[in-house]
């Protein structure tokens, strides 16, 4: 059976139980909605002493009241009829009314989210809260408060909540730059509904993309943790009891969890939720060149010893990589001093970065490097991403 990717938030309207299996029927939420540098206030995470190796029960203790679950309702429009030009065929399959308009129903999805601040901003998924008109938030406590939205970004697959409550215990950001592949980490969320869930597990693999969504900018931590449905914006922490990844996907037959889950690394969601709350909606550079992997053939080709970096295949006539001197079959080994492995990660590092700011590139051509400085413009605002 062909694996997928599935987003892990779930629509809990089609739900069932059965008392047999106790196995959850669930159907993965792909809805679409809408909406701050923030001196966000999070509280330093408590030392935890010496590292109980056979148990986690300390750290679970520290991060659990910040994760909370996200219960969404919001219109869905049926489906058109198979002969949308037929009225009869059109009112005998109900997706319009008598006035011949769209019907509707109230759908439910349920997804996690970490709260980040003592001030009542919650992280979450995109999706997880897309196409809701009315979002509540479970706290760990037991009460339930109503969530507005700060803003939203579909292509990061990222959101901002806020809540009206102060007496809050936020997660500690921490540097998802520094994760490396074997560390342990625990993921938290309230999977299929069944309430707040700790699995535990490593960092399988960083950098991986999954190119689910159009537009996507993507550089996932994967995990072996178990990740299910429901745990969409639930926090992937490491042993110190700071976030590391916000869960967001899971590559899977069935829909259920093989042990290839995808968080958002902590770096990024840090970028967008203080473009979030500054603006309601993230602001990214562009550099102006369409790139291409760089295959062991091509390299060969290039007179370029590995096939680290994104090779240059066009540069738009005017852009900043075009006023810098960039050309094709030019390629990008760093960016801003940090090294460039691949397309994927240099659209990354170009994103983070402020429109109209300055950056310098390292390039190879003709079996030599340069170093290039270039201003950098702002990708278009195409469509809301609310």
């Amino acid at each position: 059976m062909k694996a997928r990717i599935v987003r892990t938030g779930i629509a809990v309207a089609v739900t069932s139980l059965v008392t047999a299996g106790a196995t959850w029927h669930v159907a993965a939420e792909e809805n679409q909605t809408q909406t701050g540098k923030a001196n966000v206030q999070v509280l330093p995470a408590p030392a935890l002493g010496q590292v109980n190796r056979t148990s986690y029960a300390d750290i679970v203790r520290l991060v659990a009241p910040a994760v909370v679950t996200i219960r969404t309702e919001g219109n869905a429009q049926i489906a058109p009829a198979a002969f949308p030009e037929d009225e009869f065929f059109r009112r005998f399959f109900g997706d319009q009314d008598d006035q011949g308009q769209p019907r509707t129903f109230r759908q439910r999805a349920l997804g996690s989210g970490v709260i980040v601040s003592t001030d009542g901003y919650i992280l979450t998924n995109h999706h997880v809260i897309a196409g809701a008109d009315d979002i509540r938030v479970d706290l760990a406590d037991g009460r339930t408060l109503e969530a507005t939205v700060v803003g939203t970004d579909a292509p990061s697959d990222l959101a901002l909540l806020k809540i009206g409550a102060t007496d809050l215990h936020p997660l500690q950001l921490g540097d998802s730059n520094a994760v490396q592949v074997g560390d342990v980490v625990l993921a938290l969320g309230n999977p299929l509904g069944v309430g707040q869930t700790v699995t535990m597990g490593i960092i399988s693999a960083k950098g991986r993309a999954t190119t689910v969504g159009d537009e996507a900018y993507e550089d996932f931590l994967q995990t072996d943790a178990p990740i299910n449905q429901g745990n969409s914006g639930g926090a992937l922490v490491n042993t110190g009891g700071q976030l590391v990844g916000i869960n967001s996907q899971i590559l899977s037959p069935s829909g259920g969890n093989i042990g290839i889950g995808f968080a958002i690394p902590a770096n990024m969601a840090k970028h967008v939720m203080e473009s979030l709350r500054k603006d309601g909606r993230v602001r990214r550079a562009a550099l102006g060149v369409s790139v291409q992997p760089l295959t062991s053939e091509l390299s060969a080709n290039l007179g370029v010893k590995d096939t680290e970096g994104a090779v240059v295949a066009t540069v738009t006539p005017g852009s900043p990589a075009d006023r810098a001197g960039v050309k094709p079959n030019d390629v990008i080994t760093a960016f801003n001093g940090d090294p460039v492995h691949d397309m994927n990660a240099l659209r990354n590092r170009v994103a983070e970065s402020a429109p109209g700011s300055r950056a310098t590139m390292t390039v190879r051509r003709g079996g030599s490097e340069q170093r290039l400085s270039v201003e950098l413009a702002e990708v278009p605002q195409v469509r809301p991403t609310t």
